[in-house]
């Protein structure tokens, strides 16, 4: 049975589970969630993922929810471990390591990012305004969270090492909003690790083919 991803195209969290499934070339049918007709409201929806929330994935009745989640199963079962972008459980370190770095995407760069992108791109789209304070106080966060990443990223290619793994992939649908916002913390000359690394990961296939680029 092909993997069903019930989801919103346009849904960052969608795109999230979207771009591991073509990293690994895993067949799936995207069954479209139309947030405008509340359909990830409805009673079968919620009877699934109760916080009515996209996306969710159903393995021949085994159904799971959250991205990073749905994520983390896939990869462990479609061959993530082979190719680097999960470690296997028994490699205590490189598991730790990989932890610590999607740690520091949902830790510190996740929550402004998200939240800057509500701020100047969903409040707009629900008849909502736009607080510029925020705004300001967001994008400064941000900035010093990516002064940090400069850091790790001058010592290893990857945030978990040399090779790339879920962690630096989950960055790629929220990163993109800030692109798309002028927010430029990942491809200025400010960070060069944070705009090398930022290159490599926007420029993935798996990526490329989410987005239609």
């Amino acid at each position: 049975m092909v993997l069903k991803l019930y989801g919103n195209p346009h849904s960052t969290c969608t795109n999230r589970v979207q771009t591991v499934l073509e990293e690994l070339s895993v067949p799936y049918e995207l069954v479209a969630i139309d947030f405008s007709k509340g359909e990830h409201k409805a009673p079968e929806f919620t009877a699934v993922q109760p916080f009515g929330q996209v996306p969710y994935l159903d393995d021949d009745g085994f159904k799971i929810f959250e991205s990073r989640a749905i994520c983390r199963y896939i990869a462990l079962k479609h061959g993530g471990v082979e190719k680097g972008l999960i470690p296997a459980t028994s490699d205590l370190q490189k598991t730790a390591l990989f932890e610590q770095a999607a740690s520091i995407e949902v830790s510190n760069f996740d929550p402004s990012a998200s939240a800057v992108t509500f701020e100047n791109v969903f409040k707009p789209m629900f008849g909502l305004t736009t607080d510029p304070e925020a705004v300001k106080k967001l994008t400064t966060t941000l900035d010093g969270k990516l002064a940090a990443y400069n850091v790790l990223l001058g010592k290893t290619k990857y945030l978990a090492g040399d090779e790339v793994t879920l962690a630096d992939l989950f960055h790629l649908p929220y990163g993109a909003m800030l692109k798309a916002q002028s927010i430029d913390f990942l491809e200025s000359g400010k960070y060069p690790n944070v705009a090398r690394w930022w290159a490599d990961l926007s420029s993935r296939s798996s990526w490329k083919k989410v987005k239609g680029l």
